[in-house]
């Protein structure tokens, strides 16, 4: 069976962004894949941290005639305090 993570045992938090957040960086298919491969290494290597909470973000930029959707996932990977303490 499970055991259940709770909240009150986390001690660190570790931020993680996915996709792009600043407008004059290109962000390709190989970015995307290095940023989920950092994720999937917090979240199976020890120390295993746990997903706690999830940021949706978005931003319209309008460049010349053109309007361009940027969209990027902010994951914050919760680690126990014992581990850090």
């Amino acid at each position: 069976m499970a055991q259940i993570f709770d909240l009150s045992s986390v001690g660190f938090i570790k931020r993680i962004v996915i996709g792009s957040s600043t407008p004059n960086e290109i962000y390709d298919e190989n970015k995307v894949k290095a940023d989920m491969d950092f994720l999937n290494q917090f979240l199976t290597n020890f120390p295993k941290g746990k997903i706690i909470a999830c940021e949706k973000n978005f931003n319209i930029l309008n460049i010349g005639e053109h309007q361009v959707v940027q969209q990027w996932v902010v994951y914050h990977v919760g680690f126990p305090k014992n581990l850090y303490g």
